[in-house]
């Protein structure tokens, strides 16, 4: 018995504590953190009498901290910072990638062969000068790799990496091996790269500076006593700026790659505030709105007048009528928003022969901001009426007969109808659905991204802001597009977009909660 109260913890503990330690090892310490509060959760919840119900919750709830609140709440520690493609790693590591730029003695390069035997490898240096002979190193482990880690220091130090001599004197093909692979070259790469190899005529250390070559090769800066960089051909001096995120001279030159630093609530009072940051964003935000709702109201009134339609029992075919017009949902999203976007080609498009045939004009739906928009909204709402229509059908067909009979009695007709019984009994329980299209619009980033790009640009942005960019688009464009892949700007804008869908999603629940209490 006490063995089947304790198997579950320990399983659960023992396959924790390995998941920890593999993601911890890979460089995530910040998931393993998260990891390891999930399996100290997970052992309390099935090793403690008191919690039954959460035994069988837990799955959901851990599912939740992993996938959702876990990604939130590092967006928003990212939006704290400067992280972007120039900032990414940590203080220390760029300092270390700094220290490790050097420059190659051209005249010095020459090309190497790599011998493999028995797990080791052995470098081969071809002479510069035709009939002298080459030099050969000692056999190499792949454990002088970690030694080279050591030597160099994880915070960049200054001691010298570790010396292979290089010896005049031949050796065996039998006693090299065989000759390595282009493939197996790049395995050996991050265990010769930190070597110093030492002529046996007293001439400067040689290096791996490519698959193919070593050089002699000199570092480009050397560390200070306090934690500055000094180049070394011009004296220069570059201290960390934490502001910045930069090693920095005092002339305002930065050293790249930066580093990550903590800014508060910079980019949030940038996006506010500043002119160039401000304009684009609120046109953007005001766009969102605007496309949402208008979707939202043209795919609602369309599949409600088309689901009305659909009801009207002297209407024949109407089986044909429902499956036609449900196609488009049926289609994937991507496929049709292609077709669309060769239908509305300003020159070779469907569309635009057409309108020529008919009215003589070729509209520019592209390049030209208002027409792109309409064009949106045009696909969105075809895309989106056959889930309203079907929405609407159900709801109208649970509206009884009875009132319908009694309309007809008084001598109303079908507005009557529809204004005074079917308009608003459908309307309770379907405006929680039409604020979750709303929200679902909100973010339908596939649709900008496929259709328009979210061009044409504004040329007035710092950022790339698109006429017909909504916030979700916008915010991909800075982290991933032409915007220095700004990762901690990015971030900020998604935490401002979660809370405006968390509004949305609250105010949604209250609708919701309303109408049941009406109904009831």
């Amino acid at each position: 018995m006490m063995f089947k109260r304790w198997a579950a913890p320990v399983g659960v503990g023992v396959l924790g504590l390995w998941a920890v330690m593999a993601v911890h090892t890979a460089g995530q310490s910040l998931l393993a953190t998260v990891l390891l509060a999930i399996t100290a959760l997970a052992v309390w919840t099935y090793a403690s009498a008191h919690t039954h119900a959460l035994r069988y919750l837990f799955p959901g709830v851990a599912a939740a901290l992993l996938f959702v609140a876990f990604p939130m709440f590092y967006t928003v520690g990212m939006g704290l910072t400067n992280q972007s493609s120039r900032n990414l790693v940590e203080q220390p590591e760029a300092r270390q990638q700094l220290l490790a730029e050097r420059i190659v003695d051209t005249h010095t390069q020459r090309p190497f062969e790599l011998w493999l035997r028995e797990g080791q490898a052995r470098l081969q240096v071809a002479p510069l000068q035709e009939g002298q002979p080459a030099w050969w190193s000692a056999p190499l482990a792949p454990a002088v790799a970690a030694a080279a880690a050591v030597g160099s220091g994880a915070q960049g130090s200054s001691r010298a990496a570790p010396a292979v001599p290089l010896s005049a004197q031949p050796v065996p093909e039998s006693m090299a091996g065989t000759r390595a692979t282009v493939a197996q070259r790049v395995e050996w790469l991050e265990t010769l790269r930190p070597l110093n190899f030492t002529p046996p005529d007293g001439a400067a250390p040689l290096r791996v500076v490519s698959l193919r070559d070593v050089a002699a090769a000199a570092p480009v800066y050397e560390a200070l006593a306090d934690g500055a960089l000094r180049e070394r051909s011009t004296g220069l001096r570059f201290a960390a700026n934490e502001s910045t995120g930069f090693f920095t001279a005092e002339d305002g030159t930065q050293l790249q790659p930066g580093f990550r630093v903590f800014v508060g609530l910079q980019h949030y009072v940038r996006l506010f505030t500043e002119p160039n940051f401000r304009e684009p964003f609120l046109g953007v935000f005001v766009w969102t709105v605007a496309f949402s709702g208008l979707t939202v109201l043209g795919a609602g009134a369309l599949g409600l007048l088309l689901a009305c339609l659909m009801n009207w029992e002297a209407l024949r075919g109407r089986a044909v009528y429902r499956v036609v017009l449900f196609l488009p949902y049926a289609v994937p999203a991507f496929l049709s928003i292609l077709v669309f976007k060769g239908l509305f080609n300003q020159n070779l498009g469907e569309i635009n022969m057409i309108l020529g045939g008919l009215f003589g004009i070729k509209p520019a739906w592209f390049s030209d901001p208002f027409l792109a928009r309409l064009m949106l909204l045009i696909v969105n709402i075809w895309l989106g009426f056959p889930y309203m229509m079907v929405l609407c059908s159900g709801l109208i067909q649970s509206i009884s007969s009875d009132l319908y009979e009694a309309s007809a009695i008084a001598g109303a007709g079908p507005w009557a109808n529809f204004r005074r019984i079917t308009l608003p009994l459908i309307m309770k329980p379907l405006t929680p659905l039409l604020i979750s299209a709303f929200a679902f619009n909100f973010n339908n980033f596939v649709l900008i991204s496929l259709l328009t790009g979210g061009r044409p640009d504004h040329l007035d942005s710092d950022v790339p802001a698109g006429t017909t960019d909504i916030l979700v688009s916008y915010t991909w464009r800075i982290a991933f597009q032409d915007s220095g892949n700004q990762y901690g700007l990015a971030a900020a804008i998604s935490t401002v977009i979660f809370l405006l869908v968390a509004a949305i999603t609250v105010v949604q629940m209250r609708v919701t909660r309303m109408s049941d209490q009406r109904r009831h």
